[in-house]
């Protein structure tokens, strides 16, 4: 039974996962041809700052809610207001923070001012974020995943609709309307799936008095999870935030600012976009194995958590070689259909054998956190980080332009693989 409920829930966020990947392409594909290639490098300079702060005000709270009630299901509602607590003073903070710092970091660090307008459009979203997040992780922990994937489905169509309604008029008045049009587009999306969660909570989801009152042992419990979880990818997306600004000034020594910014921007919306694209498959595995592996550890039965983790790998490894085949024979003909242009095409020969490994990474580091081990999760990712960020700078200096950055990546992957296996290894056996 228990068997049947694991996929079950991982076959509904593959179908889930699949139409969303369809509805987000279809997004991508109009958004591009509407703003066209500069304003698609001008959002891909500013996400990596946006991912940054969206990882500090939401806390990584879908894992860690959905490790706790897995675990205290009679607990839930607790868990939640004092998620929310957390939430609402971190989301405050860094809201205020963006405004003081946001003309120093366009001007001082992207190098560009327009940035400046769409760090304070991306700030107004993360409430809805975070709240849109506290909900997924109620449901991720009780194992229903039906919510979610609908939830996920209406906020891609919302965001269709009103791309095609709001977006060619600000087109006309210029890119940075159009590309903070966008990004504020997200509030809507977010609240229709903020509503579809409430939707689908139970009838006997009832309230009581002193579940609304702060727990200090449920907030050191969230917190004694979700900062070491938000540390690793506080890590990670500071490398992510670094890596444009490092890019950028290595660059700059011998090529123009043009030329990185067209580059950086193919690199990132069209090849990575790309390569990503079956991550929903990955995503869907992970997120099923995390609340049946914590389950499970618990227990001390290792023998599931061993068929588990073997499970998730296969069906990881699996997928994610078919599509890397896939993308590296047909890059050409998917670059030019799904964009319009020929741009990061070679920088798709050269990741796509490589990406075979990206696609372990997520179940990987699910089941690290599963087992209490997000602590390892930072320490490898501080460790990757190095020496990407390393290998980046000293093949920038060696005129390699945008491949001192491909190559990096390639690095990561390797490490964070090598080093998370490694170390789960050890632990179940």
């Amino acid at each position: 039974m228990k068997k049947n409920k694991f996929f079950k829930a991982t076959f509904i966020l593959l179908m889930g996962g699949f139409i969303t990947k369809i509805l987000g392409f279809i997004i991508r594909i109009i958004y591009t041809r509407m703003v066209g290639e500069e304003g698609i490098s001008l959002y891909t300079l500013v996400m990596p700052t946006y991912s940054l702060l969206l990882t500090i005000a939401t806390l990584s709270l879908p894992l860690v809610i959905s490790k706790l009630i897995s675990e205290h299901r009679n607990k839930s509602i607790k868990i939640l207001f004092n998620a929310g607590v957390i939430i609402t003073i971190l989301n405050s903070l860094v809201i205020l923070i963006i405004y003081l710092t946001k003309d120093f970091i366009a001007n001082n660090l992207l190098h560009d001012k327009r940035a400046s307008v769409l760090l304070m459009a991306m700030a107004l979203t993360f409430p809805f974020v975070a709240i849109s997040s506290i909900l997924k992780g109620y449901f991720y922990g009780k194992q229903k995943m039906l919510p979610h994937t609908i939830s996920n489905i209406i906020e891609q169509i919302v965001r269709i609709v009103l791309i095609y309604l709001i977006i060619p008029p600000l087109v006309k008045k210029g890119i940075v309307y159009s590309v903070g049009g966008l990004i504020l587009i997200s509030i809507a999306s977010e609240i229709s799936s903020i509503l579809t969660f409430l939707i689908f909570l139970p009838k006997k989801f009832i309230i009581k008095k002193e579940d609304l009152k702060p727990d200090i042992k449920t907030t050191k419990e969230i917190l004694n999870i979700s900062l070491p979880t938000v540390s690793s990818r506080l890590i990670g997306n500071i490398g992510f935030f670094l890596e444009p600004i490092i890019l950028t000034n290595v660059l700059l020594l011998n090529y123009p600012m043009s030329y990185i910014l067209s580059e950086y921007g193919a690199y990132n919306a069209y090849s990575i976009s790309l390569l990503a694209m079956p991550s929903f498959f990955i995503q869907a595995i992970s997120s099923s194995l995390l609340p049946e592996i914590s389950n499970f550890y618990q227990k001390k039965d290792k023998v599931m958590v061993k068929r588990r983790f073997k499970q998730a790998m296969f069906l990881s490894f699996i997928i994610g070689s078919f599509f890397s085949f896939s993308i590296f024979i047909f890059r050409k003909f998917l670059i030019t259909t799904l964009y319009n242009t020929t741009a990061g095409i070679n920088y798709i020969a050269i990741l796509a054998p490589f990406f075979v490994l990206f696609y372990l990474e997520g179940p990987l580091q699910s089941t690290l956190q599963a087992l209490g081990k997000s602590k390892t999760c930072m320490y490898i990712t501080i460790i990757a980080l190095i020496f990407k960020l390393g290998i980046m700078i000293v093949l920038g200096f060696l005129k390699t332009g945008m491949y001192s950055l491909v190559i990096a990546e390639i690095i990561d992957i390797i490490i964070v693989v090598y080093l998370s296996y490694k170390k789960i290894k050890k632990l179940i056996n």
